[in-house]
């Protein structure tokens, strides 16, 4: 906890009606993380005495992303004002000492948490209420912040009720607020609804704390950090936005990307040092790729772990319990589920290993599958260190072949393998002289006598 305690409310009953969408607005993704989780990241630089988050009725997937915060159902969606009050019961039950209440938005992916570490200085400074501003390249239909001469807001004037001078104001209302936690309940008592749209507006807290003798304060961020997201339009613009300052963060950190603009990131994506990024590649979440590793084209990574100088790709897919081994090799056309590759093993074209243990050294052969699933239960294959599996080979787990061992070309192994043996499993090759030409004169004989008759 900060020495200025503070509670959060993260607004997030929006149901995602422009967004054509039966999930809630908040829980849409960017970056692989829905938007609300983005916010809980952010917010919880500030060490909160709690967080509550406003729901809608009727949202389990939300209430359940969000836990363990607490969450308050706005049963009715009557505005900003009306979202923080359904807050109150578990405000006053959860967040007593808490200096400042900090209002913020779901939708909102990029909020930074150095902006609200500003705000909480300047509520410290004795402000009523800290209103979280941008200047807008386009205000139209933003709320205005009016400040005076030293910078105090003296209000918030809606777009349809600006006057042109007001309307010439290019910093506008984010909608995020800091506000004094002691006055909070009383203020929000004294929002009235008495406009166009019958709604109680967060907005009006201005010029109440103001009546009530409170100076407020207007601090700024970007714009693109106070980006919300209303439709699919804006989520595709958000996740654009979020990959730009991925890509850019990552050749800061001494990541190379051959081209950037096709390289996808996740939200949790780790890159070390020195690694390597081909084009058309994506890394979905719980990815991490150590240091001086190489990531060819067109490679699908989730859920995998890369070890330092390894190698994966072009067009490989490594998924959800993979390791790859310090120096390992997984090449094209190879797909690796649940399954670890010990230091330097090798498994370079056209395989799935699926369920395998594959140790330090051993070369895993073209066409190599592993026969992990027998329609009920799955089961593990281990290959030892300094294994050879010969091309075309089907290992029908449970089953382990020894350290050294070899297994040739084409063999379905169902028996485990020991140390340094060979096995060979396949059916024995017999040779008929001549029958070749036997069968295709007697087929085209008979092809010759089906086109008479």
């Amino acid at each position: 906890m900060t020495d200025h305690p503070c509670a959060v409310v993260i607004l997030a009953a929006g149901l995602g009606t422009r967004m054509k969408s039966a999930l809630p607005k908040a829980m849409h993704r960017v970056g692989g993380l829905p938007m609300v989780s983005h916010v809980l990241k952010t917010v919880r630089t500030l060490q909160p005495v709690t967080t509550v988050v406003v729901v809608g009725p009727d949202m389990p997937d939300l209430e359940a992303e969000v836990a363990p915060a607490g969450t308050a159902v706005q049963i009715e969606r009557l505005g900003t004002a009306d979202a923080v009050k359904a807050a109150l019961p578990l405000l006053r039950e959860e967040a007593g000492g808490a200096e400042s209440v900090i209002v913020v938005y779901g939708d909102s992916p990029f909020l930074d948490p150095g902006t609200l570490h500003r705000m909480v200085e300047a509520r410290r400074g004795g402000a009523g209420v800290v209103v979280l501003g941008f200047q807008a390249a386009d205000p139209t239909n933003y709320g205005r912040l009016v400040v005076d001469k030293a910078g105090a807001l003296q209000a918030i004037v809606e777009h349809r009720e600006a006057n042109d001078e007001q309307r010439a104001i290019p910093f506008c209302n984010s909608g995020v607020m800091a506000i004094d936690a002691a006055r909070l309940s009383d203020w929000l008592d004294k929002v009235g609804n008495e406009n166009a749209k019958g709604e109680f507006y967060l907005t009006d807290l201005v010029e109440i704390a103001r009546r009530d003798g409170r100076a407020c304060a207007a601090i700024e961020a970007p714009e693109a950090e106070l980006f919300g997201v209303d439709s699919k339009m804006d989520l595709a613009a958000a996740e654009r936005q979020f990959q730009s300052m991925r890509r850019t963060e990552a050749l800061k950190a001494g990541v190379s990307l051959l081209d950037p603009d096709t390289v996808w990131f996740s939200h949790d994506t780790v890159l070390g040092v020195g690694v390597e990024v081909g084009r058309n590649v994506v890394f979905a979440p719980g990815v991490t790729v150590e240091a001086d590793a190489e990531i060819r084209d067109f490679c699908h990574l989730e859920g995998a772990v890369v070890r330092a100088g390894a190698q994966i790709g072009p067009f490989a897919r490594l998924r959800p319990g993979t390791e790859v081994g310090v120096g390992a090799r997984v090449g094209n056309f190879v797909e690796v589920k649940n399954a670890i590759l010990g230091e330097g093993a090798k498994a370079n074209h056209l395989s799935y290993l699926g369920d395998a243990s594959i140790g330090a050294k051993a070369n895993v052969g073209a066409g190599t599958i592993t026969c992990n699933y027998d329609g009920y239960l799955k089961s593990r294959t281990t290959v030892g260190e300094d294994a050879f599996i010969g091309s075309n080979t089907a290992l029908v787990a449970p089953v382990s072949v020894g350290d050294g061992a070899i297994v040739g070309a084409g063999s379905t192994v169902t028996r485990d393998v020991a140390p340094d043996a060979i096995a060979v499993a396949r059916g024995i090759q017999t040779e008929r002289e001549g029958a070749a030409k036997r069968f295709r004169d007697d087929r085209a004989a008979k092809k010759a006598q089906q086109k008479k008759s």
